[in-house]
């Protein structure tokens, strides 16, 4: 006999891109799944291919990774070009560190480094613009592991500053976001982090791997609720 009932609504999966074979979408991961929605996850860089259009994910998560946005490799350049999905069909999207500079190269913005050779790595504070403190709470502190930034891309709202690297989150449109800084990480990503990139606490203006574990205590759970109301922001209508 022909099944008639309603079928139970499932909600459309948010598209993660990652880009080592190890990395995970952590408390970001987390936090979509308790909203209800399913993760498809993609890692391009080890050959996955990525969606011609968003129609059937509710929005897309560009993580970061230790690459550059300026690096010449084939992946990279492909990641690049296929932001012009999210912007074009106007899904939710949201890039994290690399990702929030590969949607910078899409606008025709420039990621470079420091002037003075500065990295941000560890717990730095954050300063929400007018903008940004309009829009919602922002935490203090935030958690940084970088050594290069953006420019402000041409028609982008600037919503949070940092001292060495001024531009640490924006809006471009309805539904495109950056943020520099992760948000993302559990305790044990961090343990990871502190471990794996030991050798890049020698930088200037780096932190040392205890102050790491130690602002965590001090600025992670301000830091978990903004992420949470950040995420719910951008992903709400779907």
């Amino acid at each position: 006999m022909l099944d008639l009932s309603p079928k139970p609504h499932r909600p459309r999966p948010v598209l993660v891109v990652l880009h080592q074979e190890t990395s995970s979408p952590g408390r970001v991961g987390q936090i979509l799944q308790a909203m209800g929605l399913a993760l498809d996850i993609r890692r391009p860089v080890l050959g996955d291919p990525l969606p011609d259009t968003l129609e059937h994910h509710a929005g897309a998560v560009v993580f970061g990774g230790p690459m550059s946005a300026n690096d010449d490799e084939p992946y990279i350049r492909r990641e690049i070009d296929w932001l012009s999905v999210p912007l074009g069909e106007n899904r939710p999207f949201l890039g994290i560190c690399l990702g929030a500079q590969m949607l910078v190269k899409t606008l025709g913005g420039t990621v470079t480094g420091h002037a003075d050779g500065w990295a941000e790595i560890g717990w730095y504070p954050l300063r929400a613009t007018e903008a940004g403190a309009t829009l919602m709470a922002w935490p203090d502190m935030v958690y940084q592991f970088h050594r290069e930034g953006f420019d402000l891309p041409s028609g982008a709202t600037l919503l949070a500053t940092g001292q060495h690297y001024e531009n640490q989150a924006f809006r471009y449109g309805d539904n495109a976001w950056g943020i520099q800084f992760h948000g993302e990480l559990t305790l044990a990503m961090m343990h990871r982090w502190v471990v794996r990139g030991a050798h890049r606490f020698e930088l200037p203006g780096a932190q040392a791997g205890r102050l790491h574990l130690d602002g965590r205590l001090l600025h992670d759970a301000a830091l978990r609720m903004w992420m949470t109301s950040f995420l719910d922001r951008i992903f709400h209508e779907t």
